[in-house]
């Protein structure tokens, strides 16, 4: 495999980063930019800490009247802030990234090439300078930045730099170089091996090599978990919150087949007339439609602890209990219902966008009982559904209301449980027995707002004693 197309297969490229999506790219962005202040920061420290240090250190030996030292490293001080600033102020691009990876080791070399000239001493001393570790130092601050180009540049200056610096040397003065080829001579006078500088320049690009490795893999890594927090954000947004959290909290991977059984309510909602409606309209106002009405409900549903289970057309099915088997699931559904009708009394003043498009009445069927809650479909989709007598009673009360003129069929199981759980609201419904189509065998049940009640229709909306 030729290395252009190795770089290309296994490394990021800008390429690669334009096709990620805005909103990936732009959480990198952000990120990528707190970590240039970072790198910014770690830089002014460093250059403060020498600065502090070479104050503090005793100065022997003869000195040169001009002492470069204090100059370069004020430079390098104004130079951190500079940068400081503009990475705070805005976002670097590239080249300044680069040209301050090249004046970083410019001025590092530059200081250290100063050290033999304040001190008088053969340029071979400046090769001894412990300063040279802090070119590792440089290299894997640009790792923080996570870009692979940044730390290979920096490598690449810095290897460059101290060769040219090793070149400096020995040519300095032609006629005496002062190249030995004795290990122990190189490391008792200022004798100069070139094995040595040539060991440093492999650590400095072996150091590299790793750090980019290193920090490609981090990228890739980085930008797989960006995307893939991204992409759950979008998606949970098609759950209910709680099942949503349910789902990243599992210990085992959602599948096709697995559920559970749970007692819950279950309580499903209709605009009445809204295929009319909507047949007439063109669809964008249909959405809007369908959005401002799903904006009024939802949130009541949720105040009550409601999951909402799904969406069907003008429909809203949502469940209560499924997550927390404590609560009063039938007093909450109860009290629900007794919040959407109120709530639906003021979209005349409120929604008068619903009331202008024809959206005037609403039907509410409420059941409960055991439910098998889990995930159906196939293995690449899935949907999170409840399932079981309930459901299906629940979405049969909401079409009878058609029959009786109503506003909310609530079973008599329910409206019993939801007294018995403490529900002392406003609702006085009126209790009857009837035949629900759908349903074999009749049904005793709690209607609200009926206005075709058949003359047998039970009166007292509570049992005795309560």
């Amino acid at each position: 495999m030729k290395f252009r197309e190795y770089i290309s297969e296994h490394f990021l490229t800008s390429r690669d980063l334009k096709s990620l999506p805005d909103r990936v790219r732009e959480t990198l962005r952000a990120r990528e930019r707190a970590n240039e202040i970072l790198v910014r920061i770690i830089q002014l420290a460093i250059v403060l800490m020498f600065s502090v240090l070479y104050g503090l250190a005793t100065k022997t030996g003869q000195q040169a009247a001009f002492q470069p030292v204090p100059y370069v490293l004020a430079a390098y001080v104004v130079f951190s802030l500079v940068g400081l600033v503009w990475s705070i102020r805005t976002e670097l691009p590239d080249w300044s990234v680069y040209g301050s990876i090249l004046l970083d080791f410019s001025l590092l070399y530059l200081l250290i090439v100063s050290f033999h000239i304040q001190y008088e001493q053969p340029a071979s001393f400046i090769l001894k300078a412990p300063t040279l570790l802090y070119v590792f130092i440089f290299i894997s601050l640009r790792a923080l930045r996570l870009e692979w180009k940044y730390v290979a540049a920096a490598g690449f200056v810095g290897a460059t730099g101290w060769l040219l610096v090793v070149l400096y040397v020995t040519n300095i003065e032609p006629e005496n170089t002062m190249i030995t080829r004795s290990y122990v001579q190189y490391l008792t006078s200022n004798s100069i091996l070139i094995g040595a500088e040539v060991d440093k320049i492999i650590s400095i690009l072996a150091v590299t090599a790793v750090l980019t490795l290193v920090v490609n893999s981090s990228s890739n890594l980085l930008i797989t978990a960006v995307t893939e927090e991204a992409a759950a954000k979008d998606f949970s947004r098609f759950f209910d919150a709680s099942v949503a959290r349910g789902i990243r909290s599992s210990k085992q991977a959602l599948e096709a087949g697995k559920g559970e059984r749970r007692t819950a309510a279950i309580i499903n909602i209709d605009i009445r007339g809204f295929s009319t409606l909507a047949a007439n309209r063109e669809p964008s106002e249909v959405m809007q439609i369908l959005s401002r009405y799903q904006g009024r409900l939802v949130p009541v549903l949720k105040q009550h602890g409601a999951i909402i289970d799904k969406f069907m057309g003008d429909g809203i099915m949502a469940t209560i209990g499924l997550d927390d088997p404590a609560i009063t699931h039938a007093r909450n559904a109860v009290e629900a219902v007794e919040a959407i009708l109120a709530d639906h009394e003021k979209w005349g003043e409120e929604e008068p966008f619903l009331c202008q498009a024809g959206v005037r009445e609403i039907g509410i069927g409420v059941a409960a009982g055991e439910v098998s809650f889990g995930a159906v479909g196939q293995e690449n989709r899935l949907e999170m559904t409840v399932i079981g007598a309930p459901v299906n009673m629940s979405a049969k009360l909401e079409k009878h209301n058609k029959a009786l003129g109503s506003k909310c069929i609530v079973s008599r199981t329910v409206w019993n449980r939801a007294l018995e759980e403490g529900y002392d609201g406003n609702l006085q419904p009126q209790l009857i027995e009837q035949d629900i189509e759908g349903i074999g065998t009749s049904q005793e049940i709690a209607v609200i707002g009926a206005t075709q009640l058949p003359t047998t229709a039970v009166t007292s909306s509570r049992p005795a004693g309560t």
